[in-house]
């Protein structure tokens, strides 16, 4: 079988690409090949080429398909607008025989109204990020365009996946993800989004690859949305408590560094940086039944639990000093928000005193 992966460097598909290779499929990547998430495996091919600029994409598709023939699948692991699929159908029409949209499962109702989630009765529809917003309008023109025959598709929907070179938390910075990591190491608060006992699935991204590889190619999938997660439901304290684990830092610290500040305080106090990111995604409760993807991919399963493999998370950045980064603007920014917040506490718990006596 012949794929080709739009991206597949990055933090979830950097474990897609050596599964697909494993499993003898002639795979191809259209990278720019500057990802640190993950490097291109032994044994396969590269197209060199901007994947967001589609005159440059489309001439060395084309290149590609002429040398070595059509597309069985292709993956596209990088498109985050509607414009940017127009593009895709373009030019991937009549280039593949299936078309695999990587969407979001935070483009699902949010919050959801019944706290299991299926690809059949949830509906997408979040008021809170644009960027889910994009993805389910994504998947509204994917699905115009495939009513056509031209384009066979299937939309895959990832929740909370993680990799070696990732590390939860809550709140975070992405581009820096030591970050909150250092803040425990050396004993300092960390911000929790309210009391950290909503339900979260958490999905190691070598699972995670199981369920998409074995989509490709598979008559069941075409025409077909699914989200793959794992059975990992467990509540950010929990998630936060396994990684402080693993950095050596104790409960009684972890407890004692944790400071929770209600959702929608911490929208108020920043916007920008977490109403999407948490009124549209980690504030809600979000359970998936996946019976779905099982029926069609036997073969999935959770093989690797967060507990054990966010272990391998910090190995992977103690390995590399230059890996352990630090967002100086998000630490500076999460002080400032975590002293007002204390602060603001402080003068009401003196106000109710004064009140009372």
């Amino acid at each position: 079988m012949r794929v080709l992966f739009v991206g597949g460097t990055g933090l979830i598909s950097s474990a897609a690409s050596p599964l697909a290779v494993e499993r003898g499929i002639d795979l191809t990547l259209a990278t720019r090949g500057q990802s640190v998430r993950g490097a291109i495996p032994e044994g396969v091919r590269s197209l060199t080429v901007d994947a967001r600029d589609p005159q440059a994409l489309r001439a060395a598709v084309r290149e590609d398909v002429a040398a070595r023939g059509r597309y069985d699948a292709v993956v596209q692991w990088i498109c985050f607008d509607t414009d940017h699929l127009r593009q895709d159908i373009e030019t991937f029409t009549g280039l593949t025989d299936q078309y695999v949209f990587i969407s979001s499962a935070s483009a699902y109702e949010t919050p959801p109204s019944h706290y299991v989630m299926t690809e059949a009765l949830t509906p997408l529809h979040n008021p809170y990020w644009q960027y889910s917003r994009d993805k389910a309008a994504c998947e509204v023109l994917l699905r115009a365009a495939g009513s056509s025959g031209d384009l066979p598709f299937t939309i895959v929907r990832p929740s909370h996946t993680y990799g070696y070179s990732d590390i939860p938390f809550g709140i975070t910075s992405w581009s820096h993800p030591w970050t909150v990591a250092e803040r425990l190491r050396t004993g300092r608060s960390v911000l929790v989004h309210g009391d950290g006992t909503s339900l979260w699935t958490i999905t190691d991204h070598r699972d995670f690859a199981v369920g998409l590889i074995g989509l490709l190619g598979n008559p069941r999938a075409v025409g077909e949305d699914f989200h793959i997660t794992g059975d990992d439901v467990l509540t950010w304290n929990q998630i936060h408590g396994h990684v402080a684990a693993a950095l050596g830092v104790s409960p009684d610290a972890l407890a004692a560094q944790s400071v929770h500040v209600p959702t929608d305080l911490l929208v108020r106090f920043d916007r920008d940086e977490f109403e999407g990111p948490l009124l549209g995604d980690k504030a809600n409760a979000a359970v998936f039944d996946t019976s779905k993807l099982r029926a069609v991919v036997p073969d999935f399963a959770t093989r690797h639990r967060f507990a054990d493999a966010i272990h391998e998370s910090v190995a992977w950045f103690e390995a590399d000093p230059a890996r352990r980064s630090v967002d100086h603007e998000a630490d500076a920014r999460w002080d400032r928000i975590i002293d007002a917040y204390r602060r603001g506490i402080e003068g009401a718990l003196d106000s109710v005193a004064s009140a009372s006596s």
